[in-house]
């Protein structure tokens, strides 16, 4: 026996078959998943400010941008002394993980080289003391910046060039 729909059972499957699509649609129409990718922009570099050197010695600048010296280095203009600062995006819940290297060697304008030591680095308002391997949350939601200032400490020897030192330094930052 043929059965034969009427095509007003017809229109009515075909609703129904475009309803169930629909819903189908609607399922699968959920919001995205926090950011997963970490964001960092260096938006400061690290400033030691103009010194002078009568012998050895070391300058330093911490996270909060103060200055102290040892042995022969004198600071001069302590006021264009910054710590380096970091911008870090990523969803709240989620943890990062500092890592560098212990020091580099920037080489001057004049031919001379300093060695920097890469210093202790703190979230603003926020935290412990990071140093190397050191892991933080970052802060409220995916649209907030955590802030984080480092600090650095240059060798100066005795003989060193007199000149304008310019360099860089790794530092790897790593989501978890």
């Amino acid at each position: 026996m043929i059965h034969i729909k009427s095509t007003k059972y017809r229109i009515l499957d075909l609703l129904l078959l475009a309803m169930f699509f629909l819903f189908i649609n609607i399922l699968n129409a959920q919001p995205g998943l926090p950011q997963r990718e970490i964001t960092v922009v260096p938006t400061q570099p690290i400033d030691f400010g103009t010194f002078y050197v009568t012998g050895a010695g070391s300058i330093k600048v911490d996270f909060q941008g103060n200055v102290s010296t040892t042995g022969g280095v004198i600071s001069v203009n302590s006021s264009s002394v910054t710590p380096a600062v970091f911008e870090i995006k990523l969803c709240q819940g989620r943890t990062v993980t500092l890592n560098n290297v212990y020091s580099v060697y920037i080489n001057g304008s004049n031919g001379g080289q300093l060695e920097l030591l890469i210093g202790e680095a703190k979230r603003d308002g926020l935290g412990d003391i990071l140093t190397n391997g050191s892991s933080f949350a970052v802060d409220t939601n995916c649209t907030f910046t955590t802030i984080l200032r480092a600090g650095g400490t240059l060798i100066v020897p005795a003989n060193a060039v007199p000149g304008v030192y310019i360099g860089s330094f790794p530092m790897t930052f790593t989501q978890q």
